[in-house]
């Protein structure tokens, strides 16, 4: 058997304790961290967080699955019906090395269904739902104003997902 790279579904704001637990026990690890300025007390300061909060990812043979959900922070392995998936050959390397040159932050998900709050523009705080999205930049989102619903075509940096 060979390994392959599996990610780890961590508890929240646990990705670097679970990262340095598993390279302590020799286990290759990878987690994209992007920098990002906080404001505590009036101070600015420049801090490393994960670029996709509450995952690390892990290059083992199943096998070692045990020792990876042993560790403290580590919910579960991704994966199907309880079954740990690994991911594509060689998508984590190209991940990698495209982070090596490029500044990457993290951006929400968006998902057809999902409720959106508008943040700009002449709609700006009005929520909706994503009806589709096309392309990659572009949502069409249905507000419900007054017991009726429009659609809009906006750019998805506009929007931001509802609380």
């Amino acid at each position: 058997m060979r390994p392959h790279w599996y990610a780890a579904y961590t508890l929240p704001r646990h990705e670097k304790s679970v990262a340095d637990r598993l390279i302590n026990q020799d286990m290759e690890t990878y987690l994209p961290l992007y920098s990002s300025v906080r404001t505590w007390n009036r101070r600015r300061v420049e801090v490393e967080r994960p670029l996709f909060p509450g995952y690390v990812f892990m290059k083992m043979i199943i096998t070692e699955r045990v020792r990876v959900l042993a560790h403290p922070g580590v919910i579960r392995l991704v994966g199907f019906n309880g079954h740990a998936v690994a991911l594509p050959d060689g998508e984590v390397e190209r991940l990698r090395s495209s982070l090596a040159t490029w500044k990457a932050e993290p951006y929400p998900f968006f998902t057809a269904g999902k409720q959106v709050k508008i943040r700009s523009g002449p709609f700006a705080g009005i929520q909706g739902r994503i009806i589709r999205r096309k392309g990659k930049m572009r949502l069409i989102v249905s507000l419900e104003l007054i017991q009726s619903a429009i659609l809009l075509d906006m750019d998805a940096a506009e929007a931001e997902l509802a609380s």
